[in-house]
């Protein structure tokens, strides 16, 4: 019966908690970002490690795509996967005890986090960027029948403007996604094995 109610407990998906969008001399930089962290590392404490995940956006090495355009247009994050920019900040590394799930695109859902989150699951996102890999992983988790719940405040958008357009788009996607704040009602996550 523990088994059961593990299977269909929450997942907290951290969406890249990057330097790359907490530096503020970073072009790329969230100025909700601190704001946001804080209240990540409190929903990981509620959810645990064990049904925690975080993700890395890492950069395709394929630039014959619309992807060299993208870097073009960015060439200061044109850089190695293993340069600095995009290493995980302080405190993030241990909000899970999984490995991060790492893609080169913005949204994460996709085979490696469907394999780690089994069937039938339901998603709590929070992260960077509410306008950018929030929103391209919400829309794609719930397109292939994921239950998706937004924490609106444990998101960092690029700009306040941006982050309330995104909420408004991601509020149009009910009741496949939900959103909430931190001190709103959350899906319980399992407390034990």
């Amino acid at each position: 019966m523990a088994r059961d109610a593990a299977a269909a407990s929450p997942w907290l998906v951290v969406i890249d908690p990057q330097r790359i969008f907490a530096d503020p001399a970073s072009a790329w930089a969230s100025p909700a970002f601190p704001a946001a962290m804080e209240r990540i590392v409190r929903l990981a404490a509620r959810f645990g490690p064990e049904r925690t995940l975080v993700t890395r956006w890492l950069p395709t090495g394929d630039r014959s795509t619309a992807w060299g355009d993208y870097f073009r247009a960015w060439p200061f994050a044109d850089v190695p996967a293993d340069d600095p920019l995009y290493a995980l900040v302080e405190g993030a590394a241990v909000l899970s005890a999984h490995p991060t799930v790492d893609e080169p695109t913005f949204g994460k859902w996709g085979p490696q986090l469907a394999a780690r989150v089994g069937e039938r699951p339901h998603l709590v996102l929070a992260g960077v960027s509410t306008d950018c890999c929030v929103i391209a992983t919400a829309l794609a988790a719930a397109d292939a029948g994921v239950r998706v719940t937004v924490v609106t405040d444990a998101c960092a958008a690029s700009t306040p403007e941006n982050g309330q357009a995104a909420l408004h788009v991601l509020g149009l996607f009910g009741p496949q996604i939900d959103l909430v704040e931190s001190t709103g009602s959350l899906p319980e996550a399992a407390t034990g094995p």
